[in-house]
């Protein structure tokens, strides 16, 4: 018993949902008016599909089953995923507490149309329209994809990645189509991703080096 919990002791970062999730269902709760609605005109040009319900969903198995993964798999890839996860989650919920933002782009559904709509109905009910921006669907997606394709164990199967690819990039469309967020709210989402890169990787002091370190581990 000892030895399990020594080996697995690095699950103590995921106490983060016990920071996460409390200050994120306050905003839920506290940000119900006087927000700034982020809409533009490009947002009116995407057309609207019940049947994106199946990708944004799918992002929960996703995130969760990557972090899994590498939680068992090798402990160095999954801390650099859940600092990297973590503090743009954070950064996020910064700046929805500071600007308090939301969107106008709902679709109203028909929940006896299809099972897609119902869920689309659930969807709308437990999920308020407001701290959009930005997307942590979007943030979280383009994470994982990063973290499968840099990994020794997921990096060099090709099927992986392009399956990986393909659901992180239908996950992005999804919160577009299913009017969930703006592309404002994707566009930050990946300028995130991208900015906190090097936070998780570093960055590359040479083009023959092949092995990144970060945080003092090679």
């Amino acid at each position: 018993m000892i030895e399990k919990l020594k080996r697995y002791s690095h699950i103590w970062i995921l106490s983060y949902a016990f920071i996460y999730l409390p200050w994120f269902s306050y905003l839920e709760k506290t940000v119900t008016r006087d927000y700034y609605v982020i809409h533009t005109a490009l947002d009116d040009l995407i057309p609207f599909s019940e049947y994106f319900i199946v990708p944004y969903l799918l992002w929960f198995v996703y995130v969760a089953g990557t972090i899994l993964f590498f939680f068992f798999k090798n402990k160095q890839t999954y801390y650099r995923l859940c600092i990297y996860l973590f503090t743009g989650m954070t950064l996020s919920l910064v700046i929805c507490t500071i600007f308090p933002n939301g969107t106008d782009l709902r679709t109203v559904v028909d929940p006896g149309k299809n099972v897609f709509c119902w869920m689309i109905s659930v969807l709308h009910k437990a999920d308020t329209n407001t701290n959009i921006f930005p997307s942590i669907h979007v943030f979280n997606s383009l994470v994982v994809h990063i973290t499968i394709c840099k990994s020794d164990e997921l990096g060099k199967l090709r099927l992986v990645k392009i399956a990986s690819l393909v659901l992180c990039v239908s996950i992005c469309l999804s919160t577009m189509v299913l009017k969930q967020h703006s592309v404002v709210d994707v566009m930050g989402a990946a300028l995130m991703a991208y900015g906190l890169y090097p936070l998780a990787y570093g960055t590359l002091p040479s083009p023959q080096r092949r092995k990144v370190k970060a945080w003092g581990n090679s």
